[in-house]
């Protein structure tokens, strides 16, 4: 954007902003309120819905604010009676078009579609519509129900997929009348690239994208007297689950959080971040072991199961590049029906264990074969994502604000602050480096300095010296950025030793599971650093803030695992990983 300036006047106040503006931008920087709906910066800025049209003097026709540039002395209007009548107009077409299920939709009381019919004073609909499309839900995904009746064509999730993921699961089917969002041949979606991540259905703005819903299973679970449930709960869930309940975005509810859990009936509740420790412990291991023995660098992170998918599906010619570790949430399942079934003496066929997860992705997770223990056991039973931890909690009368704070329950429920921030971007490898150099010879790495990448956005890169040899580490977040570091890594030009990647923007604090963000909020407030903030709360306050000083965990491998990277360890806590088959369209 040009650092010279247009003055424009909208609604009679006076506005100076850069050349390039739009008019959308202009009216924003005096907080003048144009609605959208079909908007989102950067991503989908199509001006497809006709909902932020405005009248410019000397213009022939409305113009669309999101895509029209301010110029100098331009004169904009968006409040005379005929613009807000046409746009009245506009929102009752888009309406007729929609099904009106409010009261059972996933998104009631906060629909963006909903909100703009208060703000329009729509009480009826004049329009009979007979393209309302059929109710044509796709269950086929592990993660994601879309719901074709629901969608209003905004292509927010379109544009999502393809321009923030590289994805491109889903596209624009059709023309005119008969346009719909869907896969191509109208194949399931899970037959498609998705890999999950959910990113389509935290920014979708009706309720036509939702995750697949665990509460039923996991009620059946706790209604059943034979069996001993437990759940283990996310590092970035804690940072995140007060707004359900009308705290503060990034308001910690850690012990408040444990406490409602317990109050809901589960015999114990285990902090995903000592699994988190237990991961550094193994990866950082598995990192130093590559670099003595000249093993396959750069080593790539394994936490985000997004990701994992998005390598098998895009990259299967450097699966091995991806740490063997499994991701804490398995790691912590697994210890859970292996050391924790071993130490209370319950067979691990009786155990219920559930995931508190940031993450629609990690749905499809669970179900990999290549992470089922001994005769087929899965290492988690049900995945849970925050929205509906809040849907469940609310359901019993549980209001987590107004409960005394509880701790977790030992002993998978010691974390350090190493742990606490797995749930943001670049929070894996900061945690590595707090540990890798002590576990090779005792010393210690202390304030990496990483520097953004301007050449691709959303990475971050640094120095390190181990073993005498300078090594470049990266952290980047979106799969459409890290494909540029893979495809470096495929032609054998990459210049890095190890890179930690997360699927979405922010990471795990960000994940297609966790509470969405009112739109208002969402693009005034920087809800992503606010929530990562609170996870360096937890880090600051923590007794322990290495991995390596993790008093359960140096316990766990002195009476189960014997070393990180053992024979044990190798067994129970490290994977494989296989090419899956989708369809992409050329």
């Amino acid at each position: 954007m040009s650092d010279k300036k247009v003055n424009l006047t909208i609604d009679g106040t006076n506005i100076t902003v850069n050349e390039g503006s739009t008019i959308l931008e202009a009216a924003r920087s005096a907080s003048i309120d144009i609605p959208t709906l079909c908007y989102l910066k950067k991503i989908n800025e199509i001006g497809a819905c006709r909902m932020c049209l405005v009248e410019v003097e000397g213009a022939r026709s409305y113009l669309a604010a999101c895509v029209q540039p301010a110029t100098d002395g331009m004169v904009v209007h968006t409040n005379t009676k005929a613009l807000l009548d046409t746009k009245k107009t506009v929102l009752e077409l888009i309406l007729s078009a929609h099904e009106k299920k409010c009261l059972t939709c996933s998104r009631n009381k906060n629909c963006e579609l909903q909100d703009l019919a208060k703000k329009f004073g729509i009480e009826d609909i004049p329009f009979e519509s007979n393209d309302v499309p059929k109710e044509t839900l796709d269950t086929s995904s592990d993660c994601i129900v879309r719901n074709t009746a629901k969608c209003i064509l905004c292509k927010k999730c379109v544009n999502i997929c393809k321009n923030v993921q590289g994805v491109c699961a889903i596209s624009t089917v059709n023309r005119g009348f008969k346009s719909k969002i869907g896969v191509a041949m109208d194949m399931p979606l899970k037959k498609s690239t998705c890999v999950g991540c959910g990113q389509c259905v935290i920014n979708c703005p009706v309720g036509a994208l939702l995750e697949k819903s665990n509460i039923s299973d996991i009620e059946n679970a706790l209604y059943n007297d034979k069996k001993y449930v437990v759940i283990q709960t996310a590092p970035a869930t804690r940072a995140t689950i007060g707004e359900e309940f009308g705290q503060k975005i990034g308001t910690l509810m850690t012990g408040k959080m444990v406490a409602g859990l317990k109050k809901l009936g589960f015999d114990a509740v285990f902090d995903t971040d000592f699994a988190a420790d237990v991961t550094i412990m193994e990866e950082a291991t598995e990192f130093i072991s590559r670099l003595k023995n000249g093993g396959t660098l750069p080593m790539i992170t394994s936490c985000s199961s997004g990701w994992i998918t998005y390598a098998e599906k895009f990259y299967p010619e450097i699966l091995n590049h991806l740490s063997t570790t499994k991701s804490p949430m398995e790691i912590m399942g697994t210890l859970i029906k292996t050391y924790y079934a071993e130490k209370m003496n319950i067979p691990k066929e009786n155990i219920y264990s559930v995931a508190l997860m940031p993450c629609s992705a990690k749905k499809a997770e669970i179900n990999r074969e290549n992470l089922l223990l001994e005769n087929g056991i899965k290492a988690v039973d049900s995945v849970i994502t925050v929205r509906e931890m809040a849907c469940l909690l609310k359901k019993n009368n549980i209001d987590i604000s107004t409960l005394e704070d509880e701790d977790f329950d030992s002993p998978l429920g010691i974390a350090t602050g190493a742990g606490h921030i797995f749930g943001t971007t670049g929070g894996v490898m900061e945690a590595a480096m707090r540990s890798v150099s002590y576990l090779l010879d005792g010393s210690q790495i202390e304030n990496v300095e990483f520097k953004n990448v301007k050449s691709i956005e959303g990475m971050k890169e640094a120095e390190i010296k181990i073993l005498g040899t300078i090594h470049k580490i990266a952290v980047v977040q979106t799969l459409k950025s890290a494909s540029i570091l893979l495809d470096e890594i495929k032609n054998g030009t990459s210049k890095y030793s190890f890179i930690e990647i997360m699927t979405c923007p922010g990471g795990c604090i960000n994940g297609g599971g966790q509470p969405i963000v009112p739109k208002k909020v969402r693009e005034s407030v920087d809800y992503k650093k606010l929530r990562a903030s609170a996870l360096y709360k937890a880090d600051k306050t923590s007794k322990y803030k290495k991995s390596h000083e993790n008093p359960a965990v140096k316990e766990l491998y002195s009476e189960f695992l014997k070393e990180p990277n053992g024979e044990i360890s190798h067994k129970l806590l490290h994977t494989y990983y296989t090419k899956q088959e989708c369809y992409k369209e050329d």
